[in-house]
């Protein structure tokens, strides 16, 4: 067997491994029944209508956008920042400080929400739009850091010199070569931040109020309570604004690659 046929064998399995648990629940979005079953005994919008007309379902998605939205413009401001910062290599102990800058992504959840509640709590802002953008942003600043560091790693210094020695300072250099240049990382960054802030519900169980609960948390209150088909009408919700974004994040990188 050729070896290009092997490797697309295996990469249609492993992504069929990946996406088979999608593919047996979102169809369930669109049953008639009121739990969730095969074989669906007749197809209907029935679910994604109490999604946008039940209070609860229609307030957690405005809170989940309000909030995601939030995120992705804080996180993906300090993950820029930080991946700018880190680019320096006299910094002093700049292989730990990025390994600090990830540790969001590997200390559990659980430990992370305690150690939020409890610095937010004496700010007064738990319980708070703030404090939950600020939890989210915790998680999702890591995402921007590793995406805006490998765009920033693929740019030749030379041309920053070569602006800096036409007379740019540092500002104009940035806004001018450097940002343009690593704007598909960015892009990339602020897409996992809003993704990262859409699934959050571990630190939002411990730093939001009922005021401010979102789709994910209202999507594991269901659970707790009754499953219903309207969590599947939810999941693909997520996963359709995910690859709405998605898409023209690819399609603005292309647009920006084609430029340069």
């Amino acid at each position: 067997m050729p070896m290009k046929l092997t490797k697309f064998i295996f990469a249609t399995l492993a992504m069929l491994f990946l996406v088979a648990p999608l593919i047996a629940i979102l169809p369930l979005a669109f049953t008639s029944s009121v739990i969730l079953t095969y074989p669906i005994p007749s197809w209907s919008l029935r679910w994604f209508e109490e999604l946008f007309t039940a209070d609860a379902w229609r307030r957690a998605i405005v809170n989940s956008l309000t909030i995601g939205t939030g995120t992705t413009l804080l996180a993906t401001v300090l993950g820029t920042i930080a991946s700018l910062g880190l680019r320096n290599r006299l910094i002093f102990f700049r292989g730990t400080m990025r390994t600090l800058f990830l540790l969001p992504m590997v200390v559990p959840a659980v430990v992370l929400g305690v150690g939020m509640q409890v610095l937010l709590a004496r700010f007064g802002l738990t319980n708070s739009y703030l404090g939950v953008i600020i939890a989210h942003t915790v998680v999702a600043v890591p995402f921007v850091v590793v995406s805006v560091t490998g765009a920033l790693t693929g740019i030749d210094k030379r041309v920053e010199l070569a602006a800096e020695s036409l007379g740019a300072s540092s500002i104009p250099v940035f806004r001018r070569v450097t940002l343009p240049l690593a704007m598909p990382g960015v892009l990339s960054g602020a897409v996992l931040a809003f993704a990262t802030s859409l699934d959050e519900v571990v630190l939002t169980l411990f730093v939001a109020g009922p005021n401010q609960r979102t789709l994910a948390r209202q999507m594991f209150s269901s659970i707790r309570e009754n499953i219903s088909p309207a969590i599947a009408a939810a999941a693909f919700l997520f996963i359709a604004v995910t690859v709405i974004v998605g898409l023209i994040v690819a399609v603005s990188r292309a647009v920006l690659v084609s430029r340069r």
